[in-house]
């Protein structure tokens, strides 16, 4: 098993980047599954994938992040290096400016609908971006921006197993109707996982957004599931209003939010019991706002 460690990243940088190599490197506090990250000095930041399922995302990060920063008003991650494999570390992997901010919680900021429409904001700016030559969704990026068919099977097993939990009936309902559409307009860009930890506030203001690496291009819905995930109702329609989301699309953006939170309840339900309750409450939520509206 590969073990994604300071000595790893020390033993790269003193190879690769010498330069860098008397700079202090200290993980990051929720440093990421998908990637490792480790902060480099005070102003970088070294980001691992953790497997090789993820090792795409390099490539994907260095070439299209500096193209998209220079198009969003809102600070992104930017490469500054990127480091290549060796004996003791089998993929590429990138340095980048360390941005400012707190993951965003419910503990940082005040106004929840001022957050909403910053962050549709961001993402209409996002989805402005030609993406005519941007990467489709697939393996690469988990199928986000693709069609939520893909994960058919697994949501209704899912769904299936914890009906002594949950309205088998209603969460089928709610499935369905998130498969009855599809994205029929030119592919835009989506980040992937809008999710409160990949969004950045400082003084309770959005400040940045990070974490690219299951960026493609496709329907933008999947970028709106956080509506179920973080906001309320009120600023659960503040985003919508904001991201102008027709129906359909909308009721996609719920079958991502409710195809992530199944998944994970039922993984977790008997191991992690902070993450079932996590992903239950979601699940609760989707259902709430569903008979409300």
């Amino acid at each position: 098993m590969l073990i994604i460690n300071i000595e790893l990243v020390s033993s790269l940088i003193n190879e690769q980047f010498p330069e860098w190599s008397n700079l202090n490197i200290t993980p990051v506090k929720n440093g990421g599954n998908d990637n490792r990250t480790f902060h480099l000095g005070e102003h970088m930041s070294v980001r691992l994938p953790s497997s090789a399922g993820y090792a795409p995302q390099v490539e994907k990060e260095q070439m299209w992040l500096p193209i998209l920063a220079e198009k969003l008003s809102l600070p992104i991650p930017i490469p500054i290096a990127k480091g290549n494999p060796n004996e003791n570390y089998p993929w590429s992997w990138s340095i980048y400016k360390w941005l400012q901010g707190e993951p965003l919680s419910h503990n940082n900021i005040e106004n929840l609908n001022h957050i909403a429409k910053d962050l549709g904001s961001f993402l209409k700016e996002l989805q402005a971006i030609d993406a005519s030559i941007g990467p489709s969704a697939g393996k690469h990026n988990f199928y986000r921006g693709g069609s939520l068919s893909i994960y058919n099977e697994e949501s209704r097993n899912a769904i299936k197993n914890n009906k002594e939990d949950f309205d088998e009936g209603l969460l089928s309902e709610i499935w369905g109707l998130a498969l009855d559409s599809v994205w029929e307009s030119k592919p835009l860009w989506v980040h992937g996982d809008i999710a409160p930890g990949n969004v950045l506030v400082k003084d309770g203001q959005l400040c940045a957004v990070i974490d690219f690496g299951i960026l493609g291009v496709g329907d933008p819905s999947c970028d709106a599931a956080i509506a179920w995930t973080f906001f309320d109702d009120a600023s659960r329609k503040v985003l919508k209003n904001e991201l102008n989301l027709d129906e359909a699309t909308w009721n996609r953006a719920r079958g991502w939010a409710l195809w992530k939170a199944l998944i994970t309840y039922n993984a977790k339900k008997d191991t992690d019991k902070l993450k079932a309750k996590e992903a239950k409450i979601t699940i609760q939520t989707i259902v709430k706002d569903y008979k409300k509206n």
